[in-house]
């Protein structure tokens, strides 16, 4: 879905003729910037999610990080012992501790060391615990990154390199800044919608963030920069193109129809190409809904002109 945001807040009053016909509101034509995004919502995962299996299977006799912990490549992050190894020192160990000191300088554990620099996001072994060659005894991400969901009818809006701002549900008030790094070239149909998979970098990953998050991603398209915006309900669409109400120099009280030109057009707001001039002031028919349940009289706020009032005995 494409959003766009004003960067300026157009003011309106009340105005209603001297014959106490439809009110109206009046907007004046206003110079600002508009910004277009794109949106789409994400989940927080690793970019490289790697799970440490054991080399050997037996037990798990120390583990040395912790869940949040920064790891380098090539660290030392577990002591094992094979099943055989376990046995002898378990049987050591009823001998007595000279017995035991004995078999463990003699025996060394196997060690399992870290295959890249990263962040451990899971400890599923505790030492004493029996592993098997199938076991992930840690989980290690080199990075995390968050993967949005476009869909297809904005995946043209989106470029690598585009910046992009992320929005954790569960941390709305810290806006995480990032841009996109990769788009996938294979569509999914996620709910019968086809959307592709991009992946955002954060520029800095906060602490609070975590794998599995959801999140909103907003991507920066483009921005349109000293243009004339006007309220889109200011605007209707004729037979002839786009038109806004207008005083009537001749007569005040009845507003002209006024042909006009638009550009891109989101979120209430529209920017007027041509037909209009900045500071130019536009009527805006307010919908009163106790009179429309009577039934219109002077006017249709759906966009007709105003009906002619009908003479007593016509």
């Amino acid at each position: 879905m494409l959003v766009m945001i004003a960067g300026s807040v157009l003011g309106w009053q009340q105005f209603r003729p001297a014959d106490k016909g439809p009110a109206w509101r009046i907007v004046q034509v206003e110079r600002g910037d508009l910004k277009i995004t794109a949106l789409a919502t994400g989940v927080v995962q690793p970019q490289n999610r790697v799970e440490i299996r054991p080399p050997v299977t037996g037990r798990a006799e120390e583990i040395l990080v912790r869940e949040g912990e920064l790891v380098k490549k090539g660290q030392l992050l577990a002591w094992l012992s094979s099943t055989e190894r376990a046995v002898l020192l378990d049987a050591a160990r009823a001998k007595g501790p000279e017995e035991l000191a004995h078999w463990q300088e003699l025996y060394k554990p196997t060690p399992l060391m870290a295959p890249l620099d990263g962040v451990v996001i899971a400890r599923k072994v505790e030492p004493g615990q029996t592993v098997t060659a199938q076991d992930a005894v840690l989980v290690i991400s080199n990075r995390l990154i968050v993967k949005a969901q476009v869909d297809e009818t904005d995946i043209a809006q989106v470029k690598i390199g585009q910046r992009a701002a992320v929005s954790l549900d569960a941390y709305p008030d810290q806006p995480v800044e990032g841009r996109v790094v990769h788009i996938t070239y294979e569509a999914r149909t996620v709910n019968n919608v086809t959307i592709y998979e991009v992946d955002v970098l954060p520029k800095r990953v906060p602490d609070v963030m975590r794998s599995g998050m959801t999140a909103n991603v907003r991507f920066d398209v483009t921005t349109h920069t000293g243009v004339l915006l006007l309220p889109a309900d200011a605007v209707r669409q004729e037979r002839t193109g786009a038109a806004v109400w207008r005083p009537d120099s001749a007569n005040p009280a009845r507003p002209a129809s006024h042909p006009i030109e638009i550009g891109p057009s989101e979120n209430g707001t529209v920017v007027i190409l041509a037909g209009l001039q900045e500071g130019d002031t536009v009527l805006v028919p307010v919908v009163d809904m106790a009179a429309l349940s009577k039934g219109p009289e002077g006017f249709s706020p759906l966009g007709g002109a105003p009906r002619p009032q009908k003479r007593p005995g016509s």
